[in-house]
């Protein structure tokens, strides 16, 4: 037992500044919501009108959910925090678990922990009990942000179990992931598919009439389903219970008989060699990223054909001057028209897009962390030559997911006959280039100076810059500290032009920061994991 502890104790120290920044997010994000609603909404009359004009708009429901009472500040919450957190929730589970078991195990690191005397079943519920941890943690911060925000003490502690219920099925979900996948890379993409496919349910079921018993098909419609602040069903808390159970016993079982270091699926180092692709380092780094620049296509595709479809019914949405005014503060001008509000909402592709950029220097570190950068490097291969190729085919990943962007929500725009022409469609999309350069530049200059750290500053520097911009403006800070973030200096098109010296700028930064970023590279040392 006291082995068991020790090993669960190392695990969740191993992934403390993960569970630190989204216990910190979602603590921030649950106090603001209700103290802004009150500020914004002061009179009953305020909020008679904002439910009014958002309870039927499949829009805005699209991105949080089913709004059962956003007349109160509780209820509102409610529907603003629990949609959005879920699916933060759910990211952060199959991250957590994956890393505490898949990690491990690639790493060469669980080999060590066997020869003494854990079994196998005990190493594994040892990393699961380091999840809980991090779960528990998530639950503590989320409700802090609550009690802060002015909302009771029982229902605050239940609304951030309805996100944590999230957390625990999904965690479940990635520690299956890590006993079918042989990597970690694998095991995270099959988690976060299930993900994709469980956020489609639960916009089915929110946006689409006659659907609403889809909800019962995803874990994000469970914890929708439990509604805290709004009449709250706790019953509802069986299916998460039972479907993490469920999934843990099965992965657990898995795992007891599996060969270490192995997958149900397994990897291709037994087969053909194919050499396609290996005639460059850029090439090189097109085969190993192609899966996953499709997989983030697709997903990009799907979300903005969806947001094309239903910005038509914001044609009627009726919004109060009130909501428009807070909006407006961002800078997107009015949202009461489909033109208007696909200016707004594609900031999301902006920040779907950037956070692609972290993702491939996350995949760059991890060619170095497993030392097969040491295999390459040792060929008649510069480092600088092997960078500069993995941030090629970066950045025309960048490019390529903004064109689906902009190509797909013209496409699903004009299945409706909203007036939005191809040029349009086309200058949104371009729009996503000068910020998804700017953070993949900045990442990889933190990947050359500190590796062990960069994934999670990159990741930090696009959720912290955009959390600002979104929160910045609304609470009324000055405006040269609203500035500071890239996210204020998009033109939203095609209500607004598109701002071609802003994006030179930040192009600018960019590059500068990815020419450093092949200097300091070039000369520091390689660091495994």
């Amino acid at each position: 037992m006291a082995a068991r502890a020790a090993l669960a104790r190392r695990a969740f120290l191993d992934g403390r500044t993960r569970t630190l920044a989204f216990a910190g997010l979602f603590a921030l994000y649950s106090y603001i919501q209700p103290a802004g609603y009150r500020s914004a909404y002061p009179t009953l009359s305020d909020r008679l009108a904002f439910a009014h004009s958002f309870a039927n708009n499949d829009a805005i429901r699209l991105f949080y959910g089913y709004p059962y009472d956003a007349v109160t500040i509780a209820g509102y919450t409610a529907w603003r925090v629990g949609g959005t957190l879920a699916i933060g929730a759910a990211v952060l589970g199959v991250l957590a678990a994956v890393g505490a078991l898949r990690a491990q195990e690639e790493t060469g690191r669980l080999e060590l922990v066997l020869a003494g005397s854990l079994t196998r079943a005990g190493a594994f519920w040892a990393a699961i009990a380091a999840v809980a941890g991090g779960i528990f943690a998530v639950w503590l911060g989320e409700t802090v942000g609550f009690l802060a925000g002015g909302l009771a003490a029982g229902g605050s502690a239940y609304a951030a179990l309805a996100t944590a219920s999230v957390v625990c099925v999904f965690a479940a979900v990635g520690a299956l992931a890590s006993q079918i996948a042989s990597t970690r890379r694998t095991a995270v993409e099959l988690g976060m598919a299930v993900v994709a496919l469980s956020l489609l349910l639960r916009v089915l079921a929110d946006s689409s009439g006659g659907a609403g018993w889809v909800r019962s098909l995803t874990p994000l419609g469970w914890a929708e389903q439990l509604r805290p602040f709004t009449g709250p069903h706790p019953l509802v808390l069986l299916a998460p219970l039972l479907g993490t159970a469920v999934l843990l016993a099965l992965a657990a079982r898995i795992a007891a008989v599996r060969d270490l270091g192995a997958g149900l699926i397994g990897s291709r180092t037994s087969a053909r060699p194919r050499l396609r692709f290996l005639s460059s380092a850029g090439a090189q780094a097109f085969r190993s990223e192609r899966a996953s620049l499709a997989a983030w296509s697709v997903g990009v595709a799907l979300f903005a054909l969806v947001l094309g479809v239903v910005s038509r019914s914001v044609s009627s949405a009726g919004i109060p001057a009130s909501v428009r005014r807070e909006i407006a503060k961002l800078g997107s001008g009015a949202i009461t028209t489909p033109r208007g509000y696909l200016a707004f909402v594609f900031i999301f592709f902006i920040l779907a897009v950037s956070l692609f950029g972290c993702s491939q220097l996350a995949a760059t570190r991890r060619e170095e962390s497993s030392e097969r950068l040491e295999t390459l490097l040792a060929a008649p291969l510069g480092r600088r030559r092997w960078l500069a190729g993995r941030l090629r085919v970066a950045a025309l990943g960048v490019a390529l997911l903004s064109l689906v962007a902009g190509l797909l929500t013209w496409a699903g725009a004009a299945s409706q006959g909203v007036g939005i022409s191809l040029a349009d469609g086309l200058e949104a999309g371009a729009n996503c280039v000068p910020v998804g350069v700017l953070f993949l530049g900045l990442a990889a200059l933190a990947y050359a100076a500190i590796p062990r750290a960069a994934i999670a500053v990159a990741y930090g520097l696009v959720a912290v810059t955009f959390l600002w911009y979104l929160v910045g403006a609304v609470v009324g800070a000055p405006s040269w500290v609203v500035q500071l973030t890239p996210f204020a200096h998009i033109g939203f098109v095609p209500v607004q032009g598109f701002r071609a010296a802003s994006a030179v700028g930040m192009v600018a930064i960019g590059l500068a920061a990815g020419l450093a970023a092949l200097e300091r590279f070039r000369r520091r040392d390689l660091v495994p994991a």
